[in-house]
């Protein structure tokens, strides 16, 4: 039986359980002197979570357990005799016998797989009937154990509430728990790239050449400052003077200007652009705005004018970012309370001073915290970069030159065919690591400001 079919049985006796104990706590309501302490719907609940969280607890568990029961069975079998000792070939051939085995028509190339198929399904089958057969027991006995306990004075509104509040903590966990395993892996490659290369050679180094590493010294050739230039000099400075007038004029007009019919239609197409898919970005970047930009600059009698410039994937990460800018200051230009602006306008101010003198400083430190925010998702993107940037490291005050980005580079370093213990594999996690702490640090100043705003007008 398939997991999805078993899933949707669980499902199914949970409802009969919910509907079982719902009916029999209306009956002890209607029937009983004693007045019920929770409601018939939630004793019908924790009947539920009963009949269900077990058999799904175990499904999880079996999920990762059958497949090993599967693979020692199919090994017990004479015909496994005939399989490689080399692991790596051993295991294709279990992988052709598990295709084979899921679809009867298909023919395995391998004559041993082919022979092996027979038995992968019969263990699938074995298994599976005995994961289903656990599998529902776990659901009658949970239900039927709730099922006992449901009295007048149950407290099952407390119970579910704690059932809720833990799967609540079990998720914030999860997410916590991601990103420190995210952290820890970064820093543990990082470390041993470490090892390797100095530090200092790494973070003030101003030599990064990847394709040409000396095994006595590799630090030489792997300074990452040409890196991190090219990230702030894209994403910091040319990204942000599109994205900081253009958002910032577009939320003071949405919400100072616009009739509200204007502002209902204007919003959302705005805030659309951050649901466009950066590689589309990308595309529009490396097929159209780099080959504009290059032409202007030839125009204007540049003459080493490149492709692959940084305006070009500046310009276009800009528009990007608008809506988080735009989004932002809009947020903050509302929260300003609205006793400022009138008193403005009371005393004889038009409309474009109030703005200037009145509303933005106030609505400043949300709008700063907006532009911290955008600058760490821009220093973060990568697909726009690696389209329309160009893979050269340069240090360079010139938008029309060639630069890189941290991201960038870390998808060249990763999609070589050097060893990952290379000191040249390893820099990507090195790399990765760095912006991590920076992006991370952006990100904490950026809810402190925003803390102190809203706490300013709360």
């Amino acid at each position: 039986m398939g997991v999805y079919t078993l899933l949707f049985m669980v499902a199914g006796l949970g409802l009969i359980a919910w509907l079982t104990a719902r009916a029999r706590a209306t009956g002890f309501d209607r029937g009983s002197a004693k007045r019920l302490h929770s409601l018939p719907a939630q004793h019908g609940w924790y009947v539920a979570l009963w009949a269900v969280l077990p058999p799904l607890l175990f499904i999880a568990v079996w999920s990762g357990v059958s497949p090993g029961l599967v693979r020692d069975s199919v090994l017990q079998h004479p015909a496994a005799a005939q399989l490689p000792t080399f692991e790596f070939e051993r295991d294709a051939l279990l992988a052709e016998a598990r295709r084979v085995a899921a679809d009867p028509q298909a023919r395995a190339f391998d004559p041993v797989a082919q022979q092996l198929a027979a038995p992968t399904r019969a263990a699938q089958k074995h298994y599976g009937w005995m994961g289903t057969g656990i599998a529902l027991l776990l659901a009658f006995a949970g239900g039927m154990f709730a099922f006992t306990r449901i009295r007048a004075g149950f407290r099952a509104r407390t119970r579910v509430e704690r059932t809720v509040m833990l799967a609540l903590l079990t998720a914030s966990l999860i997410a916590i728990l991601t990103t420190l395993g995210i952290f820890l892996s970064l820093l543990w490659e990082s470390l041993r790239f470490f090892e390797q290369v100095s530090p200092i050679d790494f973070l003030f180094g101003t030599h990064w050449s990847p394709q040409v590493i000396d095994p006595a010294d590799p630090g030489k050739s792997l300074g990452a400052v040409p890196l991190f230039w090219g990230t702030f000099f894209i994403g910091a400075v040319i990204a942000m003077l599109v994205a900081i007038p253009f958002g910032l004029m577009s939320a003071i007009y949405l919400t100072q200007y616009a009739a509200p019919t204007v502002r209902k239609w204007m919003k959302p197409i705005l805030e659309m652009l951050a649901g466009v898919p950066t590689v589309v970005y990308g595309y529009f970047a490396a097929l159209t705005v780099a080959p504009a930009v290059r032409d202007v600059a030839v125009a204007f009698g540049y003459t080493y004018a490149s492709s692959e410039s940084a305006l070009a994937a500046g310009l276009v990460m800009g528009v990007m970012i608008i809506p988080f800018v735009s989004s932002m200051a809009d947020d903050s230009l509302a929260a300003v309370p609205s006793a400022m602006r009138d008193g403005s306008l009371a005393l004889g101010a038009t409309t474009s001073e109030t703005i200037t003198r009145v509303l933005i400083p106030a609505a400043l430190p949300g709008v700063v915290a907006g532009v911290l925010l955008a600058v760490s998702r821009a220093i973060g993107e990568t697909m726009i970069v690696v389209m329309a940037a160009s893979g050269a490291a340069n240090i360079t005050l010139d938008p029309f030159a060639s630069a890189t980005t941290v991201t960038k580079q870390i998808v060249d370093l990763l999609t070589g065919e050097a060893e990952f213990d290379s000191p040249k594999t390893l820099a990507a996690f090195a790399l990765g690591l760095t912006l991590f702490a920076i992006t991370l640090l952006l990100n904490i100043v950026a809810l402190r400001v925003v803390k102190r705003y809203r706490e300013a007008y709360e």
